[in-house]
């Protein structure tokens, strides 16, 4: 079917909980995208963070076809070996102990968060423990993540929530820790917000509250779904200021377009899960798990880390000199491959123009253009991007 006729049958069959921009995207190649006409884009959200080996790698793609051959399915009755693997590679990449996979970033939410209040209840024998988490934070939309997500738009329409939250202003020790009381199981945040518009935390708020939770016997749950997995320039980007948490999330990247996600805690944390406490029925499958080993070698294989160094310092330079030359720039925030321009107006108009202009950008929050590039993303590319940007705005 063309173009045309596809987005009108999808918007009679799928449901409108999505805006979607008017393009049908046919195949991927490299960091680049191309839709049923024929038009090619350059893509500046991978996905929103998910392809970090951009589109058509040959390895990851074989590797797939390997599996689909082998075993797909088996349930988490019994063993299979990518699972292993799997969960090898994360934790020695997280320096966790524990790990479990799930389907998707808000299944590892929703995981951490009962692992959370069941060592707490293992601890306490009390069921009435309580949550810190961050204004303006996101964890996913499943109950649970919502319960925890810092914005009201996406809580009000569905409470009652899970209760026992309460929320606190992120990069402020104080108001934190004036939020811990005798019931506080875990404070929960992003390492670097994303949908809030990109703000990493800063090195004194996280080795505050890392403190405060040593100290306190507190689960510090870290949220990497969106800027783990290499975006910071680091594995995690907890380890950039080097602290640990007791559980950390992962999603998007972990799969490179598989969907896979993955809570992991240390020994003493993880310990509280008994069998019966948490399970899924497709998480941890040898297709998508076998997905996951292939993006951990890959990652060494092809020194992802090392380009995101290089490249994000690039992307962090060439957006500093954007924002300084032009006025509608309030703000320049980001690590790595993880960057966002906040303007003085809502950006939806720039983020279209750009696609017009066959650059692909997506927003953090109303103001904010952010910018996820593949992890390969180079030099050049960062120039072609700069340059096709200064005309959206």
């Amino acid at each position: 079917m063309n173009s045309k006729e596809c987005r009108e049958r999808a918007e009679q069959v799928l449901m409108h909980t999505y805006g979607r921009y008017p393009v049908v995207l046919d195949y991927g190649d490299g960091v680049y995208l191309y839709d049923t006409e024929g038009k090619k884009y350059l893509d500046f959200s991978a996905g929103i963070g998910v392809f970090a080996l951009g589109y058509n790698n040959k390895e990851y793609n074989d590797a797939l076809k390997v599996q689909i051959d082998k075993l797909l399915h088996t349930s988490n009755y019994y063993y299979n070996e990518p699972a292993t693997l799997a969960a090898e590679a994360f934790a020695s990449a997280s320096g966790m102990d524990r790990v479990f996979f799930t389907n998707s970033g808000t299944e590892a939410v929703e995981g951490a968060i009962k692992l959370a209040r069941k060592y707490y209840y293992k601890k306490t024998g009390c069921a009435d423990s309580e949550i810190i988490a961050m204004e303006h934070s996101f964890h996913g939309r499943t109950m649970g993540a919502v319960s925890v997500t810092g914005t009201k738009k996406y809580r009000e329409p569905f409470e009652p929530l899970i209760g026992g939250v309460v929320f606190a202003t992120f990069n402020d020790l104080e108001s934190v820790t004036s939020k811990i009381t005798e019931k506080t199981a875990a404070i929960i945040m992003e390492t670097v917000q994303g949908e809030g518009g990109i703000y990493p935390a800063t090195k004194e708020f996280i080795e505050g509250v890392a403190a405060v939770c040593r100290e306190k016997d507190i689960v510090l749950i870290l949220d990497e779904i969106q800027c783990g997995m290499g975006r910071s320039g680091a594995m995690f980007a907890y380890q950039n200021y080097g602290v640990v948490p007791g559980i950390v999330t992962s999603a998007k990247a972990l799969g490179c377009g598989v969907p896979v996600g993955a809570f992991a805690a240390c020994e003493k944390v993880a310990a509280a899960f008994e069998p019966g406490d948490h399970g899924t029925t497709y998480g941890g499958n040898p297709f998508v798990t076998a997905a996951a080993v292939k993006v951990f070698e890959l990652f060494g294989k092809l020194e992802v880390l090392e380009n995101v160094k290089k490249n994000g310092a690039y992307l962090y330079e060439k957006l500093e000199t954007f924002a300084k030359e032009h006025d509608c720039v309030v703000e320049h925030r980001g690590m790595g491959f993880m960057q966002g321009l906040e303007f003085d107006h809502p950006v939806k108009d720039i983020v279209a123009k750009a696609l017009e202009n066959g650059l692909i950008l997506i927003s953090a929050g109303a103001n904010t253009v952010r910018f996820l590039p593949p992890l390969i993303m180079e030099k050049g590319q960062v120039d072609e991007m700069v340059e096709i940007l200064k005309k959206c705005v």
